[in-house]
């Protein structure tokens, strides 16, 4: 791989990392104002991951290729 490739691969798991996190410190925040926070944080990366793997798609680049093919943002960061 070269360093565009290792890039986009640790740029995809870095932001679903961070959905992830957005996710679960929406699920377990008590404070209103926190949680809605959060929800829109995990909106922001919903909508990244979607295009992510819209646009891959659309240029013929496997998702597994770049890191993507392992989630579902409809499922999972909703």
């Amino acid at each position: 791989m070269d360093n565009f490739e290792n890039y986009l691969r640790d740029l995809t798991t870095l932001l679903i990392e961070e959905a992830k996190e957005a996710k679960l410190a929406r699920d377990g925040s008590k404070d209103e104002k926190d949680r809605l926070f959060e929800a829109g944080k995990l909106l922001a990366y919903h909508s990244v991951i979607s295009v992510m793997q819209q646009q891959a798609k659309v240029f013929s680049i496997r998702l597994d290729a770049i890191g993507l093919a392992g989630i579902d943002p409809e499922k999972e960061l909703v």
